[in-house]
């Protein structure tokens, strides 16, 4: 045998003066390509099956989707598409209003000092309505008949109702003497022109939608809504009403739950998919779902069964923000980045599912959307209208029921259920280890 070649001296320097950079090369099942139309289930890699992240606290997973829930830009949309949109800079007002003094009342604008004697008789110099431009000066000794809304013209100090004036052809007499009340609306007196009427930040709801149009405002600079894909997997999913006439076929119902949750949350559903189990077209699949929108949710395939490879399909290299979430239900919940783009992966079982939604998605699309992600999971005191057993090692969310001020938890907890979730208001939060809980004891909840 041949001694190895021993390196020149001058190599061996540049080696242990250079940094050490190490490449792991990672080969799994997750690259692995089925071949053009086959259909290939694949088997878990070894490694997989002895070895998993460690669970993040849902604290900690929190604080990180908060920390990566950034608004993605601005844009101008006409007025009338701003319903449900959030501004991104303060809405101000383009003209005052009222724009001048405007009657109040139907009535009679006149002068105080026509009033000094009682009763007045005053003739009728004119008469003005909503919408007619403003008059320059009411006549000394006259009075002019004035509409609701209309300009009051210049000089007149109050209008005085209808009810308390006796007209007889073009003259009025005034029994009633002046009180307190001008019965006018001054130039202004809701708000001047350039006055912040909403701040940047605020959700355009009805009201705010009626004050954006008396500040005349045609077009609206507001946050862009995100742009989410949804992907369904599972090869014993069918459409709602077609599952009975496939024999072991379930209804899907997750994606319908989430895509109305997300709507709800100010969120733009470009797609919704049901994917077979196949690693190669749901990898397709998440390849064009990740160009095309902001966010894509994964529904299923995040467990540890042969088939749960959705994680599979951001290659070999994901980056995960986390991993698994130390919580009860929704442990397989995880969450990643592919360049500026969110992939969401939610567990298969629709109460998991939809805990998670509410627990990460919701403030996700807050965040994203221009709002303020930590106000998604505000949670509050309530005190238990039922008892509660002790924890385990996980983080727990309980559904429950508002009854008046009380939270009553919900018989059935199973992960996989879904009656309960139609009649669920709140999720009781559990922290790792807690006691059982009794009838009146004080818990923290959030809205569900």
């Amino acid at each position: 045998m041949h001694e190895p070649a021993a390196l020149p001296p001058e190599r061996v320097r540049a080696f242990c003066s250079s940094p050490v950079r190490v490449r792991a090369t990672m080969i799994a099942y997750s690259s692995l390509r089925p071949l053009s139309g086959s259909r290939h289930v694949l088997p878990r890699s070894p490694t997989d099956q002895v070895r998993s992240p460690a669970l993040t606290s849902f604290d900690e997973a929190l604080s990180r989707v908060v920390a990566l829930a950034k608004p993605l830009g601005v844009e101008i949309v006409p007025f009338a598409e701003a319903e449900g949109r959030v501004l991104s800079s303060p809405l101000r007002a383009r003209s005052s209003m009222p724009p001048w003094d405007v009657s109040a009342m139907d009535g009679y604008a006149v002068r105080d000092e026509d009033l000094a004697t009682q009763p007045a008789v005053l003739p009728v110099a004119g008469e003005a309505a909503a919408g007619d431009e403003p008059r320059s000066e009411l006549p000394r000794g006259t009075a002019f008949r004035i509409l609701t809304g209309a300009p009051v013209p210049h000089g007149a100090s109050r209008v005085v109702i209808q009810e308390n004036v006796c007209r007889r052809g073009n003259h009025i007499e005034i029994m009633t003497p002046a009180g307190p009340r001008r019965n006018i609306r001054a130039r202004a007196s809701d708000f001047e022109q350039g006055d912040v009427l909403a701040p940047a930040g605020q959700t355009m709801s009805w009201r705010a939608m009626t004050t954006a149009a008396a500040a005349d405002r045609s077009e609206v600079e507001v946050f862009r809504r995100p742009r989410l894909v949804i992907l369904a997997t599972g090869d014993e999913l069918a459409p709602p009403g077609e599952a009975h006439s496939r024999p072991g076929a379930i209804p899907e119902s997750i994606s319908y739950g989430i895509a109305a949750f997300a709507r709800a949350h100010g969120c733009e559903i470009m797609r919704a998919q049901h994917i077979p189990d196949d690693l190669g077209q749901l990898a397709r699949s998440a390849e064009k779902a990740v160009r095309d929108a902001d966010l894509v949710i994964v529904i299923g395939g995040a467990s540890v069964g042969d088939r749960d490879f959705s994680r599979r399909i951001l290659g070999e290299t994901p980056d995960y923000v986390f991993s698994g979430v130390a919580i009860k239900p929704g442990k397989p919940v995880w969450l990643a980045r592919r360049s500026d783009k969110l992939i969401l992966g939610l567990p298969g079982n629709p109460t998991s599912a939809l805990v998670t939604a509410r627990l990460f998605l919701a403030p996700l699309l807050a965040g994203l959307s221009g709002r303020k992600a930590d106000d998604a999971t505000a949670f509050r005191t309530w005190r238990l209208g039922g008892g509660l057993s002790a924890s385990g090692d996980r983080e727990s969310f309980v559904l429950a029921r508002v009854c008046g001020e009380a939270a009553i938890p919900l018989d059935d907890q199973s992960s996989a259920g879904q009656r309960a979730l139609a009649g669920a208001d709140l999720l009781i939060r559990l922290p790792p280890h807690s006691r059982a809980f009794a009838l009146g004891d004080e818990v923290q909840a959030l809205c569900f």
